[in-house]
C-alpha cells in the first residue's frame, strides 16, 4: 500500500519575512507618497498636471525596471541579492525628499525611489513563487500583499501623527521614514533563505526566440488585462487631491490613505485564499465592477463622507486583484522563467500607467476631478468587454 506524502496547508515562513520587509519598506515609503502630492502643490507650487506626470512617470519606471531585474534574476538563477539591492536603493533616496526645493528635485528622488521598487518587484514575486507550492500560492500572494498594505496604512497614519505634532513640517516626516526603510533592508538581509536553483551550466537565457515563445497566449492575456486595468486604476496621488478638496486640513489628508489601506489590507488575503478555489475571471470581474463604482462615487461628489466611500472601495477592489494577478501570473509562467514573465507584464502595466496618469492630470486640470473618475471607469468597462472575450480554456 502506498502511502500519500502529507501536504502541508502552511505558508513557508520565507513569505512571511518577506511580508514583513514589504510592510517595513511601505511605512518608510507611505510617509512620504501621502504627504507628496500636496508637499508639490502647496510648498513647491506644482499643476495638478505636473504631479499627474511625476507620479506617472515614476510609477511606469518602477514596473518599466522590472522586465530587467525579471530576467536577470532567471539568468542568474538568483532572486535575493537583486531584490536587496532594489530595497536598499529604495531606503538611500529617502533623504532626498526631505532636501527637495524644486519639482526637479522631487521627480529625481521620484525616479531613483521607484528604479528601487523595480529592481525588488519581480525577483521578490519570483522568489515567493519558488517557495511556496502551487496549491498555496494565491493564500502567499495574499499574506505578502497584506503584509505590505498594513505599512502602506501605518505610513500615512504616523505621517499624520507627525504633521500635527510638527504643525506641518513636511520634511521633517521625510526624514523620520529613512528608519523604517533601512529596517526592511536589514531584515531581508538577514531574515529571508534563498532555495537551491540549477548549477550555472543549466541555467535558462531569458531572452532567447525559443524561451520567450514558451509564455503562452494565457500568459499574454493577462498582460494584456492587466494593462487596461492600470489605465482605469490611475496613480493614488489623485485620491490624495481629492480629499483635500473636500476642505479637511492638510495634515488630516493622509487618513484617507489610511482607509484605503486599512479596508485593502483586511481583504487581500481572504481574497488570495478565495482565488485558490475559485475562477479567477470571476473575481477579476468583480475588482472591475467594485473599481466602476469607486470612480462614480468620487466622481459624484467631493464631500469628505462620499470621498471616503469611494476610497474605501478603492482599497475593496485592490485586496481583490493585486495578489490574483501575481498569481496568474505565476500559473501562466514556466518556472524557470517566473522573474522575465513578472517583468514583461510589469512593463507593459508601467506604460499604462504612465499615459493613465498624466492623462488623468490633464482631464483634472482641463475638466475637473469628476470628468478624471468617469474616465477611469470607461476604462474599467473596457477591461471588463476583454475579461468576456477571453477563451474559457485558458483560464481557471
Amino acid at each position: 500500500m502506498t502511502v500519500k506524502p502529507k501536504i502541508s496547508n502552511r505558508i513557508p515562513s520565507g513569505v512571511w519575512v518577506l511580508g514583513f520587509v514589504s510592510l517595513l519598506m511601505d511605512v518608510s515609503s507611505e510617509m512620504i507618497h501621502s504627504l507628496l502630492p500636496l508637499f508639490m502643490v502647496n510648498v513647491l507650487g506644482a499643476s495638478t498636471l505636473t504631479v499627474g506626470f511625476i507620479e506617472g512617470l515614476a510609477e511606469s519606471t518602477a514596473l518599466i525596471v522590472k522586465v530587467f531585474s525579471g530576467v536577470l534574476s532567471d539568468y542568474l538563477g538568483k532572486r535575493k541579492g537583486l531584490a536587496l539591492f532594489g530595497y536598499a536603493l529604495g531606503a538611500l533616496t529617502k533623504p532626498c525628499f526631505a532636501l527637495a526645493a524644486s519639482t526637479g528635485a522631487v521627480l529625481a528622488a521620484r525616479l531613483l525611489d521607484r528604479v528601487g521598487k523595480g529592481v525588488r518587484g519581480a525577483p521578490r514575486d519570483a522568489l515567493v513563487a519558488d517557495i511556496t507550492p502551487p496549491h498555496l500560492r494565491g493564500a502567499a500572494f495574499g499574506l505578502r500583499q497584506s503584509l505590505d498594505t498594513v505599512g502602506a496604512f501605518l505610513g500615512p497614519l504616523l505621517a499624520t501623527g507627525l504633521m500635527l505634532l510638527w504643525a506641518d513640517d513636511f520634511r521633517a516626516v521625510f526624514w523620520v521614514a529613512v528608519i523604517p526603510g533601512l529596517m526592511a533592508v536589514a531584515l531581508l538581509l538577514f531574515g529571508v533563505r534563498e532555495p537551491e536553483y540549477q548549477p550555472p551550466d543549466k541555467r535558462t537565457k531569458p531572452i532567447q526566440r525559443n524561451n520567450l515563445q514558451r509564455l503562452s497566449a494565457s500568459y499574454w492575456w493577462v498582460v494584456g488585462v492587466g494593462a487596461v486595468f492600470t489605465l482605469a486604476r490611475f496613480s493614488e496621488a489623485f485620491l490624495v487631491l481629492r480629499a483635500q478638496q473636500s476642505g479637511i486640513p492638510i495634515a488630516l489628508v493622509p487618513l484617507v490613505m489610511v482607509a484605503m489601506n486599512v479596508v485593502y489590507a483586511l481583504s487581500a488575503y481572504p481574497f488570495g485564499k478565495l482565488s485558490d478555489r475559485m475562477s479567477h475571471r470571476k473575481l477579476l470581474a468583480t475588482g472591475l465592477v467594485v473599481l466602476i463604482l469607486a470612480d462614480l462615487v468620487l466622481a459624484a461628489n467631493d464631500h469628505w463622507g462620499v470621498v471616503l466611500l469611494g476610497v474605501a472601495l478603492w482599497g475593496v477592489h485592490l485586496g481583490l486583484t493585486q495578489g490574483l494577478l501575481a498569481t496568474m501570473v505565476a500559473d501562466a509562467a514556466p518556472a524557470d522563467l517566473r522573474g522575465t514573465a513578472y517583468g514583461f507584464f510589469n512593463l507593459v502595466s508601467g506604460v499604462a500607467m504612465l499615459a493613465a496618469s498624466v492623462l488623468a492630470g490633464l482631464l483634472w486640470d482641463q475638466w475637473g476631478a469628476a470628468f478624471t473618475f468617469y474616465t477611469g471607469a470607461a476604462f474599467c468597462v473596457l477591461a471588463l468587454t476583454g475579461l468576456f472575450w477571453k477563451p474559457k480554456h485558458t483560464v481557471s
